[in-house]
């Protein structure tokens, strides 16, 4: 973390988080807590999943993100032809210098968008696994860095899902977060009509943060305070889907870690230093609940999502919260 940084009052990370939100609601209507928990979710280094229907701003709120950072916005459509040589890249053999040279592929960029991931096989989502954990891609034996920062934002259809390949869950456990969407209210969607635009990149922003901006913030998150019996209730909440008879399995220690760092980023967000109860209690749903899976599971992927959010409610009912 820079000096500057370590220097400036908690405050300044709070209203740099706030400049960003305000830049990219001129285009994501209505959705505040969405565009608070992607925010969240960059600043604790971590890969967003949004679930929904097709329509619904997905592209448009990563790509803002990207302008709104000076980023480096890559999309990739996921389809069931596509190979991993064609999400990382390739070694290409040169003629001229008689050696092969590494080709990048589009998930060599800073905001990369996995458009529909779930169309395409487990063969090609898993060659994302060590990029989405390291950062890094190998080919042929040498190692590539990704640069920084790095996200994943991955798009997968909810309803339809003919022709699909659910991610396994050692791929969802990458992902730190699982959001929504939803439609936006009447008064925001008429605002999108009147100031409608053909495609996402025909979308002019203002870049409002450095993307060296991001790394600190994410250095700094990684040093917000968080108390003992703050960590026990995360353990005590963890523990809990662990010995719950309806999941098939309880939440990874990769899945208490990541709530413990969305926690710390979202106080950094608020503006504080150090973690409350409430920030555990606010994430656990985007956190958790994509990592649980139901031993009865329903035919209806929503319905399975809300039941495991009320045992995940009913859960964090029962274990008393710290002083």
């Amino acid at each position: 973390m820079s000096d500057a940084i370590r220097s400036a009052p908690v405050s300044h990370s709070r209203e740099i988080l706030l400049r960003l939100k305000a830049n990219i609601a001129h285009y994501i209507k209505g959705k505040d807590d969405v565009i608070d928990r992607v925010l969240i979710c960059m600043v604790a280094s971590g890969h967003l999943l949004i679930e929904d229907l097709p329509g619904v701003g997905k592209t448009t709120l990563a790509y803002c993100l990207a302008r709104s950072i000076d980023a480096r916005f890559s999309r990739i459509q996921f389809t069931s032809d596509l190979l991993p040589a064609d999400v990382i890249g390739v070694s290409v053999y040169d003629e001229d210098t008689r050696s092969f040279n590494f080709k990048k592929g589009p998930v060599f960029a800073n905001i990369v968008l996995a458009d529909e991931i779930n169309r395409t096989t487990p063969k090609t989502q898993s060659s994302l696994l060590e990029v989405m954990d390291r950062g890094k891609v190998s080919v042929d034996g040498e190692t590539h860095a990704v640069g920084s920062p790095f996200m994943v934002f991955a798009t997968q259809n909810p309803v339809d899902y003919g022709g699909t390949f659910p991610l396994p869950e050692s791929q969802l456990d990458r992902f730190l977060m699982r959001i929504q969407m939803g439609y936006p209210g009447e008064e925001e969607e008429l605002d999108v009509l009147r100031n409608s635009f053909l495609n996402y990149d025909d979308i002019t922003m203002d870049t409002v943060v450095d993307s060296r901006d991001i790394i600190e913030l994410q250095a700094r998150a990684l040093s917000v305070y968080v108390e003992d019996s703050v960590l026990e209730y995360m353990i005590r909440i963890v523990t809990a889907t662990r010995t719950e008879t309806e999941f098939k399995a309880g939440v990874s220690t990769r899945g208490c870690l990541s709530l413990k760092l969305a926690s710390q980023a979202r106080a950094l967000y608020h503006g504080r230093d150090f973690v409350l109860p409430e920030d555990v209690q606010t994430m656990v749903d985007s956190v958790l609940c994509h990592r649980l899976q139901l031993r009865r599971q329903s035919p209806d992927p929503l319905e399975e999502r809300r039941i495991s959010r009320e045992i995940l409610r009913s859960i964090m009912d029962s274990i008393p919260e710290p002083a």
